[in-house]
């Protein structure tokens, strides 16, 4: 089919078939057709959506595109994952795989890079000298087996499709579509062969989804294709009206996780650690209380943070060698008040501006610069007193000093800090709801 014919459907509002899919992926996946036409149809897809077939279909078409992962004794040794739709802060990536792996499962993670305002694990996993995120098909099965984790980019053997429209959704505004986030994330995590997936869908400022109604949507289409698709799906909505945890940036979330993973770091990036960690190993300890206690056990005896520094070793990195954070300049308080609101977005465009994140595809990342958050929503601060802290050289941190301190509202009434755990969705519940 004629790629230009099926582009102009979707513009025009028309249902696509499966075999229209289907001839629109391959012919992308084998490079038949140029960047600008995918990126067409991507902006079709944003202004039109899709109907759940539609998504479905396409996130079938992008599995097919590449090779899956395979298993043995999946009875014994299940098969788990979990994705984050992306915040400020969010690591918890880096705390989870480790940590599941010493409960008997195998993670076997794929991730990518930062799209829009919000960090990627690989991104993070990078200011480690030497890490590799490119792991081959083999090296992957081979590490799981072994230390029962690997985090790792999609390569061209695994989901090719999506590894070239992931770049092409950043650069063309279409980040925030539903039905393109669902066929990404699915078909790297279906390219696992997984047992069962939790999704940690974030709402608020620091998130695409800035409202509990869009990261709802989003929730309900990746439990109802993913169940369509046979895997086992469960989507949490969490909060991201303020940073996960108090660093944001690259070498500085890394040393937060390693912090987590000894037992002691911020509380809400451990209890979001361990709350999703607990729904992964429902297989195995169907009680989740009793989960998370284990999961807590193994955080603070160091088992979690052992098979961590296996992981990275695995991988070719040096802990030891870890990127060096930049200068440090705090940012103050100009009044007595209460913080009323931190505005995700902009701590997110600060960390662009810093060169942490990226504002076209090929920028170079930049480990060392970062913010660390001194101040959470409800905390009543004085003038004078620092809010947050900037690992920049003096003239950047000059740069982006005003666009933080916009960032952090400070008023006179009381506030009660957001929920971190919002609301759960299941694929085996009635309506996709428990």
């Amino acid at each position: 089919m004629i790629p230009a014919e099926i582009i102009r459907a979707k513009r025009d509002g028309r249902q696509l078939s499966n075999e229209q899919i289907a001839s629109f992926i391959d012919g992308f996946a084998r490079s038949a057709m140029p960047d600008y036409q995918m990126a067409a149809f991507a902006m079709a897809v944003f202004f039109q959506g899709m109907t759940r077939a539609e998504t479905t279909s396409l996130t079938r078409h992008m599995l097919a595109s590449g090779q899956q992962l395979k298993w043995n004794d999946r009875s014994v040794r299940p098969v788990v994952d979990k994705h984050s739709t992306g915040g400020i802060g969010d690591k918890v990536s880096l705390v989870l795989a480790p940590l599941l792996a010493c409960c008997g499962v195998r993670v076997p993670m794929i991730s990518g890079r930062g799209l829009g305002t919000t960090g990627g694990t690989l991104d993070k996993l990078e200011s480690i000298p030497g890490f590799r995120t490119d792991l081959t098909i083999p090296e992957i099965e081979s590490q799981v087996e072994n230390i029962g984790c690997a985090i790792t980019g999609a390569t061209d053997d695994i989901v090719p499709a999506d590894r070239r429209l992931y770049a092409l959704r950043d650069v063309t505004a279409t980040v925030e579509s539903v039905p393109l986030i669902t066929a990404s994330i699915l078909s790297k995590k279906l390219a696992e062969s997984l047992d069962s997936l939790v999704l940690d869908v974030k709402v608020g400022s620091g998130s695409f989804m800035q409202t509990p109604e869009a990261a709802a949507e989003l929730a309900q289409s990746l439990v109802d294709v993913g169940h369509a698709l046979g895997l086992n799906t469960t989507a949490v909505l969490t909060n991201m009206d303020q940073p996960l945890g108090q660093m944001i940036g690259n070498a500085n979330e890394v040393l937060e996780s390693i912090e987590c993973l000894q037992g002691r770091g911020p509380n809400d990036l451990r209890e979001l650690a361990i709350h999703l960690s607990a729904i992964a190993i429902k297989t195995l300890q169907p009680d989740e209380v009793n989960a998370r206690r284990l999961l807590a056990d193994k955080l603070d005896n160091g088992e979690a943070y052992d098979r961590f520094k296996q992981l990275i070793a695995a991988q070719g990195g040096d802990l030891s060698q870890l990127a060096q954070l930049a200068e440090p300049h705090d940012i103050v308080a100009d009044r007595n008040g209460i913080v009323e609101s931190i505005n995700g977005q902009t701590l997110g465009n600060v960390i662009i501006e810093l060169g942490g994140g990226r504002k076209v595809a090929a920028d170079k990342i930049d480990h060392q610069v970062g913010i660390e958050m001194l101040a959470r929503v409800g905390d009543r601060v004085s003038a004078g007193q620092p809010l947050a802290r900037v690992f920049a050289d003096n003239a950047a941190s000059n740069q982006v000093c005003p666009l933080l301190r916009r960032a952090i509202v400070i008023g006179d009434r009381a506030v009660i800090p957001p929920k971190l755990v919002i609301d759960r969705l299941d694929s085996g519940a009635e309506n996709g709801k428990s």
